[in-house]
């Protein structure tokens, strides 16, 4: 295992954030075009906050920043050995911490930032026992927005996706939700009479003073089928795959899931880097 790599030795240094006052359109604009899954938000030089794609997708029509983050981030200092990193990531279920050092921010170390150590060690321990077999699929014809919300409701970053013949021929996680996601600006009507048409002693004018227009702001998931969206050139890997030849799978690839296939390639669970992170807590 690598006791001896710190944070400091694999953080990232360059790293895109969010500052208060902000929007959401700008968070928006930022995870699609760094494509990245979350970034810290920083008021005065310090950390408040994380914002991420789930918090977006969770609050599409919230647009101040200050509302959608997730506030008093976990953080870790440059110096701590990634066993500690990868134990903090997994307890608390995060994809991302970030470095900071005598209160501000150096660095972010990630779930993938791991994965990278992972795939250039000799780690041939089986995936299997990592990988998760619950997995909710979705169908290939599937309005992305209802995807979207499946998602939500299951509370995973990925789908795999699966045709008429029930086999798995694409995947869908929260990155291709967020890059296919668009920012609707529509004007909505607010009834506040309490008149109505079967009301012979309301005003006609009353009733059309009563009645409020606002505008809203969202973010929207279109409706295109899943099959339009989903990540049809699959990775796969066998069942009794190696630690580090999977952890290197994803870094090529820059993915975070791989699915788990037996020996007829047929779809066994989908298997996540951050599960891969337990190679190193347990090995401690």
């Amino acid at each position: 295992m690598p006791k001896n790599v710190k944070v400091m030795d694999i953080m990232r240094t360059d790293v895109a954030y969010a500052t208060l006052p902000g929007s959401r359109d700008e968070v928006h604009s930022l995870l699609k075009d760094k494509r990245v899954s979350g970034v810290p938000v920083l008021k005065d030089g310090k950390v408040v906050g994380i914002v991420s794609r789930a918090n977006l997708l969770k609050n599409p029509e919230e647009e101040q920043l200050a509302l959608l983050m997730t506030r008093n981030p976990l953080t870790i200092e440059p110096h701590v050995d990634i066993t500690v990193a990868s134990k903090t990531l997994l307890e608390n279920n995060i994809r991302r911490l970030p470095v900071v050092e005598d209160g501000k921010l150096v660095g972010i170390i990630s779930v993938a930032d791991i994965i990278a150590v992972l795939a250039d060690m000799n780690i041939t321990e089986h995936v299997g026992q990592y990988l998760n077999p619950v997995s909710v699929p979705v169908w290939t014809d599937t309005p992305l927005n209802v995807v979207a919300r499946i998602m939500e409701l299951a509370k995973t970053k990925a789908v795999p996706v699966i045709d008429s013949h029930l086999e798995v021929v694409g995947i869908i996680t929260d990155r291709d939700i967020i890059n296919a996601s668009i920012i609707e600006d529509t004007v909505e009507m607010a009834d506040m009479s309490n008149g109505s048409d079967d009301d012979e002693w309301t005003w006609e004018s009353m009733r059309d003073t009563m009645s409020i227009y606002y505008s809203v702001s969202r973010v929207k998931v279109p409706s295109v089928p899943a099959m339009d969206i989903m990540v049809k050139d699959l990775v796969k890997a066998a069942y009794i795959s190696g630690v580090s030849e999977c952890a290197l799978k994803m870094k090529r690839n820059r993915i975070d899931q791989i699915p788990i296939v037996n020996a007829n390639q047929r779809f066994l669970g989908l298997l996540r880097d951050r599960n891969l992170l337990r190679a190193i807590v347990n090995g401690d």
